[in-house]
């Protein structure tokens, strides 16, 4: 087996749905302005008894006319984002996906909580009326593989298909999933992701029970505070994101536009705790460069990291120690950013959302901003891209995701030109 060459995988298409833009180029466009997506909840309605009445909501949108209205109405909001973001992934792909062999496209899109909105609407509805009013459309709604099972049928996705659930880490597992399916010859075309929404009263306040949001109320917008040392907890966001995975000669012939290489992928565990992180980040460190050896490529040939980057005292140390750890003297010569600091934290969506970032970052030689960086903490000396977006002809880059249970996954992405 270990003489078998890897195949190389390839983005061709890109898609998300996030509280700083409704598609990839509004939600690019925000994050280069460092503008952020955070503000007061609309959502539900909150009194004196709520610590925390902030998130980065998408408010008001409308899916893409190509998708089916009465569909989209039996589906949970988690997978009406996923939904949003694969059509216009698939779109941007330019694949026609009514020709060629579908046992050789899938599919591996997740999600960390899943149809929480549709279990609470349930719960009421059956406390309130009794079990038989209760929904028939409850159970396929609120699957945390609902999104891939619907992705699936809409481009008749006959090969590999499956949905991951690693907390935070959901996304980027999905798309190292997908990633490693293709560079094994079990597929050709992988749609890959995550989706999320959270914003619900149960799990503000159930995250709010357990101090990990932010507080700061009164400015929202400047809430989520990744490597400062007034940060006080991550933003709940919510939204999508979506990329379509390709060999690069099943690209190359159907003359696809490529964004980026995928070149890594490395995935480990704390075994430490359910909720923190191991304190030295060792089991991050351990999943960046499990991905870097898995890319045959060496640490000083990173130009950027995507930074899980939440904004909680332990996380953000953790994580911070890990890259010097990796990387050594090279830690102070790559950048590193948060786009948290603007979105929020998007749980199960986020690896997918950043990795989206990422993509661009390398495609378009240009490094979103860490904003509300305004004073480091003690130990955070590197370049963490506040304020200002900041160019880079980006080699390499990692995007890091790590979860609640020890989960953590780094992914690698590189610049392709054309070789």
């Amino acid at each position: 087996m270990s003489d078998i060459p890897k195949r190389r995988v390839v983005v061709t298409g890109l898609g998300a749905i996030t509280n700083v833009g409704t598609d990839v180029p509004s939600m690019w466009d925000s994050l280069i302005n460092g503008r952020s997506g955070i503000g007061t909840i609309t959502c539900f309605e909150q009194n004196d008894e709520w610590t925390v009445t902030i998130a980065g909501e998408i408010g008001e949108f409308t899916p893409p006319p190509t998708l089916d209205a009465r569909e989209l109405k039996r589906m949970d909001r988690f997978c009406v984002f996923g939904m949003c973001a694969a059509e216009e992934a698939a779109l941007d792909s330019g694949m026609d996906f009514t020709q060629g062999d579908p046992y050789r496209r899938g599919v591996v899109i997740g999600s960390g909580i899943g149809g929480i909105l549709t279990i609470e609407t349930g719960h009421t509805k059956l406390l309130a009326t009794g079990p038989r009013k209760i929904s028939p459309f409850t159970v396929p709604k609120l699957m945390v593989n609902a999104c891939a099972g619907n992705v699936s049928i809409r481009y008749n996705l006959r090969g590999a298909n499956s949905a991951t659930s690693t907390a935070c880490a959901t996304g980027a597992h999905a798309l190292g999933t997908a990633f490693q399916i293709i560079r094994r010859d079990e597929a050709d075309l992988m749609f890959a992701g995550g989706a999320e929404a959270s914003i619900s009263p149960l799990c503000v306040g159930s995250f709010a029970a357990m101090k990990a949001l932010s507080t700061r109320n009164d400015e929202p917008e400047k809430a989520s505070r990744p490597f400062d040392r007034d940060r006080d907890g991550f933003v709940l966001g919510e939204g999508a994101a979506v990329v379509v995975l390709e060999e690069l000669e099943h690209a190359r012939k159907r003359g696809a536009r490529i964004y980026a290489e995928v070149v890594g992928f490395g995935t480990s565990g704390d075994a430490y705790h359910i909720a923190a992180p191991e304190p030295e980040g060792t089991g991050a460190r351990e999943a960046m460069s499990i991905a870097l050896k898995n890319a045959s490529v060496p640490t000083d040939q990173v130009d950027y990291i995507n930074a899980h980057g939440t904004a909680t005292p332990l996380g953000d140390v953790a994580e911070v120690l890990a890259v010097k750890n990796l990387f050594g003297d090279h830690a102070y010569k790559l950048a590193m950013s948060s786009t948290k600091s603007m979105t929020g934290h998007t749980l199960g969506a986020a690896g997918g959302v950043e990795s989206v970032i990422v993509i661009k970052a390398v495609h378009e030689k240009l490094l979103p901003p860490t904003i509300n960086l305004d004073n480091p903490d003690d130990g955070f000396d590197l370049n963490f891209v506040a304020h200002e977006a900041q160019p880079c002809d980006v080699r390499y880059a990692l995007n890091n995701s790590f979860g609640f249970g020890g989960h953590n996954a780094s992914l690698v992405f590189g610049s392709y030109s054309g070789d």
